[in-house]
């Protein structure tokens, strides 16, 4: 054999050597770190699933492996017990109502159980206990979950589908929009209306902002009422004011109603020549005849005139009142 067949048979025989080393290390390694784990804290979870776990899988918390999987058995109806050594130095992170899940190392990695670490006001876990469990998502329900999904967007589609062909046919209001131009226009006007309602709006609103702005302003009237407390005085005195006399105005109208009702009556002279008719009737009678008696009387009083015995009375104070006139 030559000597550089022998370099090559040494090379590899080294290579092997150092695989072999490196694999028993490995497996003591691994039977040391599962021989402290069996030492550590003994929990438990129950699943309705456990989705592929097997014996000897890992458990992780907050990303960091700190124990493994040391038993798996049926219990009850579809369920599983699953039973986990972890390491003791956790504990104190570890609460009674902290939740075991399953998950997986990566995307198609090996299942796991991950710990959740609970409320830090419950208490700390201790060996035997049973932590709440939740379940993993498998991937019958991921397809289950994408097949409602297609069905959902499928529906979506033939809605969407019908909905064009409506539009393009002119029916609804948006294909009424799109087909009838009359109504388009109207729509054109509609919202140039809005526009300018919009434009008005902002120069309102611009006005608006300038009249707060000189009510504002140092020495208006606004400033005044606000500031001087003179004026202020004066103005509530106006206003005590103006209630007194709209007082007094309202005592006057309770007067005037008073009197109203009073004349409404029959217990007074002006009531009852306002509301009783006999009495009203008479006073007109008792006028007529007050007429007539005058009528006659000055009648007499002319007869009496030209009466041969008084004639000569008259008609000497007749020219007694000519000559006072005169």
């Amino acid at each position: 054999m030559s000597s550089k067949e022998n370099k090559y048979a040494f090379w590899v025989g080294l290579f092997i050597a150092i695989g072999l080393v490196i694999f028993i290390v490995g497996i003591f390694t691994l039977g040391n770190q599962q021989k402290s784990f069996s030492n550590g804290l003994h929990l438990q979870a129950r699943f309705d699933n456990v989705s592929g776990l097997i014996k000897g899988n890992n458990v992780w918390f907050s990303g960091v492996k700190v124990g493994t999987i040391k038993k798996i058995t049926f219990t009850g109806i579809n369920q599983v017990d699953v039973e986990f050594n972890v390491d003791q130095a956790i504990q104190k992170f570890i609460h009674a109502d902290a939740v075991a899940a399953i998950s997986s190392e990566g995307f198609i990695g090996n299942k796991i159980i991950t710990i959740d670490g609970g409320t830090p006001s419950a208490r700390l876990v201790q060996n035997g206990d049973v932590l709440n469990s939740k379940g993993m998502l498998s991937t019958d329900d991921i397809m289950k979950t994408f097949q409602k999904n297609n069905e959902n967007l499928l529906a979506i589609t033939s809605d969407f589908k019908a909905l064009s062909k409506n539009m393009v046919e002119g029916k609804g209001l948006a294909g009424t929009l799109l087909a009838d131009t009359a109504l388009a226009m109207r729509f054109r006007s509609v919202v140039a209306n809005l526009q300018s309602t919009t434009s008005r709006t902002a120069v309102m609103a611009d006005e608006l902002s300038r009249f707060g702005y000189k009510m504002n302003t140092k020495g208006g009237l606004a400033d005044k009422m606000l500031t001087d407390t003179a004026l202020f005085t004066k103005l509530q005195q106006s206003a005590n004011q103006l209630q007194e006399a709209t007082a007094k105005a309202s005592t006057l109208t309770d007067n005037l109603n008073r009197a109203s009702n009073k004349l409404n009556t029959t217990d007074n002279a002006i009531g009852v020549l306002l509301n009783d008719q006999p009495t009203a009737a008479q006073m007109k009678n008792t006028l007529n005849q007050l007429h007539e008696s005058s009528v006659k009387l000055n009648d007499d009083l002319e007869a009496v005139q030209h009466n041969f015995l008084l004639r000569g009375f008259f008609k000497d104070r007749e020219k007694a009142k000519k000559k006072a006139q005169q």
